[in-house]
């Protein structure tokens, strides 16, 4: 009778400890309701900037964006789209979140630099919310298995990149009357600009 006992306490145990929590499913049903709306949005955005429907038309010329732009933004939502849905890519994933913040916060910055109402830029800032949401909540095999930052202990750690970076914007600005030259004569040699 103790054998039998012994035998099924373990199998007690881990029953219990299969069973998720409430706060387990909360979240899990808020990944998948934001990356339902992301994932949405992305197909959804494809179709209407691959077929250039009238309302695209009209956002990119008021933006001040080419027409060919939507084409490439369709092409770019069918990759996201599918990489955010699939499983066992987390690289692909993380980048396919950050592709999907840049073109959202972008979207938020040209509306705004074009002097847009909230009616306007309040939509993709709705959707980068949600993309954000979607990452944040992501389940662990849809994770990188280092994701979290290197501990840092010398604190001169970011002085000599931050000094890179300055070093080159110098540089940049420096020699941007040169180069602003060069570029003129190269974009007069295209026909982009009248000699």
């Amino acid at each position: 009778m103790q054998t039998q006992t012994i035998k099924t306490f373990p199998q007690v145990i881990d029953e219990h400890l299969a069973t998720p929590s409430p706060s387990h499913w909360i979240r899990t049903i808020a990944f998948w309701v934001a990356t339902f709306v992301v994932v949405f949005e992305l197909v959804a955005g494809s179709v209407w900037n691959l077929l250039q429907i009238e309302w695209v038309r009209v956002q990119f010329n008021h933006l001040g964006y080419p027409p060919y732009f939507a084409y490439i933004l369709g092409v770019w939502h069918i990759g996201a789209a599918a990489a955010i849905i699939a499983p066992r890519f987390p690289r692909l994933t993380e980048w396919a979140y950050a592709g999907c913040l840049f073109l959202w916060s972008g979207a938020v910055a040209s509306h705004l630099l074009a002097g847009d109402s909230v009616n306007a830029w309040l939509v993709p800032l709705m959707f980068a919310t949600f993309g954000i949401v979607s990452w944040a909540l992501r389940p662990a095999d849809r994770r990188l298995p280092d994701a979290g930052l290197a501990a840092e202990t010398r604190p001169l750690a970011w002085a000599v990149p931050t000094g890179i970076l300055l070093l080159l914007f110098v540089v940049s600005y420096l020699t941007l009357p040169a180069v602003n030259a060069a570029f003129h004569k190269r974009a007069v040699d295209l026909g982009w600009i009248p000699r």
